[in-house]
């Protein structure tokens, strides 16, 4: 077989939430390159204690395609582990493209987002008929600029249920700018580190969400979620309305 690098999905921190696939990969892990603080201890502790485990939070890209290269050497695959789902804010495209240089193969295994997390937490629907029917993953601008197009002030015109990722240091901004688009009375909520242990769930509104997230003294690793769907209005979907049918739910004679 030829060696390969999985970048694989460790979910928002539950284990149990992992994909049975990407268990299986930690369990029979001989090497790992893991997103520090941000991968939950209980997934890190499925990697076997013999395995060759690596903190990518003061790697480099460098060191970190330079443990790739070694494991091919030693014909060893690596699992290359990432946060909720690798393809949302988890810059594999630059180590894709290093590996490509490499000629080492790599594949990647989907994991549950923090965004399906908070939602779960919050024991809501991020998508109502004739409220929304969109959910926007996004972020606001830091140290990773974003373009004109996709700025919070833009992407709010469209009315979407907003899953923010990346921006509670920055809850007052985000608030403010999404008040003149959804009402101060908007419902918005913060989770903070969805579906670990010390789980905190924020509930508010546009116009007081940022106070509450400030005297629970949140600044990282937490989602914001901002729209009219979350609020349960009580609209019902036409799924299971008795007059709707579709190819998956007819039933048959008897």
């Amino acid at each position: 077989m030829t060696m390969k690098v999985y970048f694989t999905g460790a979910g928002p921190g539950d284990p149990e939430l992992l994909t049975v696939r990407a268990r299986r990969l930690l369990s029979e892990c001989k090497c790992c390159v893991y997103a520090g603080s941000l991968v939950s201890p209980e997934v890190i502790g499925l990697i076997p204690s013999d395995a060759e485990v690596h903190d990518s939070a003061g790697m480099s890209l460098g060191q970190i395609l330079a443990v790739c290269k070694d494991a091919r050497g030693r014909d060893v695959d690596v699992v290359r582990l990432h946060t909720g789902d690798p393809a949302i804010y988890g810059a594999i495209g630059e180590q894709m493209a290093g590996l490509d240089g490499l000629g080492i193969e790599y594949e990647v295994v989907p994991g549950v987002s923090s965004f399906q997390a908070a939602a779960a937490a919050l024991k809501t629907e991020l998508t109502v008929p004739g409220i929304s029917q969109t959910i926007i993953l996004t972020r606001s601008a830091g140290r990773t600029p974003m373009p004109e197009s996709q700025e919070l002030d833009r992407l709010a015109q469209a009315g979407a249920t907003l899953c923010i990722f990346l921006s509670v240091h920055g809850i007052e901004k985000v608030a403010t700018i999404l008040s003149s688009h959804y009402g101060k009375e908007a419902p918005a909520a913060v989770v903070y580190r969805a579906s670990w242990p010390d789980e905190i769930i924020i509930r508010g509104t546009l116009d007081d969400i940022a106070r509450k997230v400030g005297e629970a003294g949140i600044k990282k690793t937490a989602m914001i979620i901002v729209g009219n769907a979350p609020a349960r209005p009580g609209t019902a979907s036409k799924l299971y309305d008795s007059t709707f049918t579709h190819g998956y739910r007819k039933g048959k004679k008897a």
